[in-house]
């Protein structure tokens, strides 16, 4: 089954990951089974704090909800060892109708590939070849176990040996004559019940004698062969097949290709297709991040369909959204935001209300459907509703607010102002984080009209804090601004307990021009009565745009 990611936005904030996990409890209770929480960017104290309040795990870390790899990939691997014989090769080739494998050593990690058409050149060798049809490249004991034989003399069967065959089916003086021919230590010989022809042999010390169609061997000629310290093998083939068995005695590290092409199991599918598609390669052995094998991806496989699914909360713009949210199905979007630049394939359920939090949204699902809504999610709802709405105290708060805020009260047994103050003094960004940190914890990007910029905001008890640190926070504000390429970039720094606010700018200076809030010092601005990047801010920077603009 495929899971159904819910999730917030980048850099989330408490409201983003309480309602993505309040959300998912939702769906799963109202025939969802598959959707899970998740999160595309870290957690802060204060998220932290909240989660441990309540006894819920962080959501899944999700950093790229892009097709991969691994997400196509034939995750059963069909594969033999380097020791392996080329008969023990094909057996199972024939048996999975396939026509390559990936040779594996005991770190699972790949050596080469195996194909049936290099094993099908080395088993039978063109014309001008015909020399290589004599050799036998193997142990004793892979050549008895390929021939499904037995050994009844055998000297050194582990060790592996470059022999030639001889097929004892001539007279006695031509065998003979052949013998002069070759190294005898280096001699296999395939002979049926040509008696004469085995005693020669064993006489004469060759290295193996293999008596074919399961003839039983007289003891005399055993006991010659212990004595010369010839090996004996006996096969129940007829001599044509043996001798044909015994060169897919072979192990496979002799025949496969040690040139490959390989991607890593977390590598974007797109990225890779079109290395892999122009390649002349038929599969691809897919690594983890040690190097081993843990799958195998063909050309084929890019023709799979990846049903992964997205839910969408607290954000409704593809800027914001986890990455690769564009090559994935977007099913459904439960935001309180302005309505961005989003389109889909198809109708989805988009819930969009202009309340103070996404949290007031999911508890009013498990309201208004009579779902049971758990107190641990009760809290977490609460939890992301006071933190976005600084506890009903922010312009973007709404009567249902008030009456949702209620009911998530009586249901997590909470009073929501206390929770407030221990929430807003469990962590503060400007006091725990370094500079670049605490500006792109809570931070958004937007796009108008063309032009990107971001907004991020911090919320703290009092300025104490930010008045120590401005010159380098300006400073990481001004280089996330060079170094994303943004128009501008602005920092809220918002006082919970006096509801004003600092805005911090950095950018295109004709834009920052443009604002007309009481400058304290440059780049500093006083914001009173502002503590809404959504309702207040961000209406307010669109406005400088155009006027900038036009």
């Amino acid at each position: 089954m495929s899971e159904i990611l819910v999730i917030g936005h980048r850099n989330p904030d408490t409201d983003a990951i309480c309602s993505a996990i309040g959300y998912a409890e939702f769906k799963r209770r109202t025939g969802m089974p598959e959707a899970v929480a998740a999160r595309c960017g870290d957690t802060n104290d204060r998220i932290d704090f909240v989660l441990n309040t309540f006894g819920m795990p962080a959501p899944k870390f999700v950093a790229d909800v892009a097709p991969k790899v691994r997400d196509v990939m034939q995750a059963r691997i069909t594969s033999v060892t380097p020791g392996a014989t080329a008969a023990d090769a094909l057996g199972l080739m024939d048996e999975r109708n396939i026509r390559i494998l990936p040779v594996l050593d005991e770190s699972q990690r790949c050596c080469g590939l195996l194909s049936l058409f290099k094993l099908s050149k080395f088993l039978f060798p063109t014309a001008n070849r015909l020399v290589d049809s004599r050799r036998v490249l193997s142990s004793l004991t892979n050549l008895a176990r390929t021939l499904h034989g037995e050994l009844l003399v055998v000297q050194e069967p582990e060790a592996e040996e470059d022999l030639t065959l001889m097929i004892g089916a001539m007279s006695l003086e031509s065998f003979a004559e052949r013998l002069d021919t070759f190294p005898r230590e280096k001699l296999a010989v395939v002979v049926g019940d040509r008696w004469d022809i085995q005693n020669l042999a064993i006489r004469e010390g060759v290295r193996v004698v293999i008596v074919t169609g399961g003839l039983k061997v007289e003891a005399k000629t055993i006991e010659a062969a212990q004595r010369k310290q010839v090996s004996l093998i006996t096969s129940p083939h007829d001599t044509a097949t043996t001798a044909s068995l015994c060169r897919a005695a072979v192990a496979v590290r002799h025949v496969l290709n040690e040139e490959f092409l390989c991607f890593r199991e977390h590598a974007p599918l797109a990225a890779v297709r079109d290395e892999a598609t122009s390649s002349g390669y038929q599969i691809f052995p897919v690594l983890d991040a040690q190097g081993q094998t843990v799958g195998i991806l063909s050309k084929t496989d890019f023709l799979k369909t990846v049903t992964r699914k997205l839910i969408l909360v607290d954000h409704n713009e593809l800027s914001q959204a986890v990455q690769g949210a564009d090559e994935v199905e977007i099913i459904e979007i439960i935001d309180h935001h302005r309505i961005g630049a989003l389109t889909t394939h198809q109708p989805i359920l988009f819930r969009n209300e202009p309340v103070g939090s996404t949290s007031t949204i999911v508890a009013d699902c498990f309201f208004r459907y009579g779902v049971e809504l758990p107190s641990p999610i009760a809290g977490l709802l609460l939890a992301g509703l006071v933190s976005d709405t600084l506890n009903l105290t922010s312009p973007t708060t709404t009567a249902h607010d008030v009456e949702v805020l209620k009911s998530l009260e009586k249901i997590a047994g909470m009073n929501a102002r206390e929770f407030t103050d221990k929430l807003f003094t469990s962590g503060s960004l400007l006091t725990l984080h370094t500079a670049p940190k605490a500006i792109t914890t809570d931070c958004k990007e937007y796009a108008e009209g063309g032009v990107r910029f971001s907004v991020a905001q911090i919320e703290e008890i009092g300025f104490d804090q930010f008045w120590k640190r401005k010159a380098e926070l300006l400073e990481a504000l001004e280089e996330y601004c060079a170094g994303r390429k943004y128009r501008f970039s602005v920092l809220l720094v918002t006082d919970v307990t006096t509801q004003n606010s600092l805005l911090v700018v950095a950018g295109d200076d004709e834009f920052v021009a443009q604002i007309d809030y009481p400058k304290l010092e440059p780049g500093i601005y006083e914001l009173r009565a502002v503590v809404s990047r959504k309702k207040q801010l961000l209406p307010y920077l669109t406005h400088c745009l155009r006027s900038f603009r036009s």
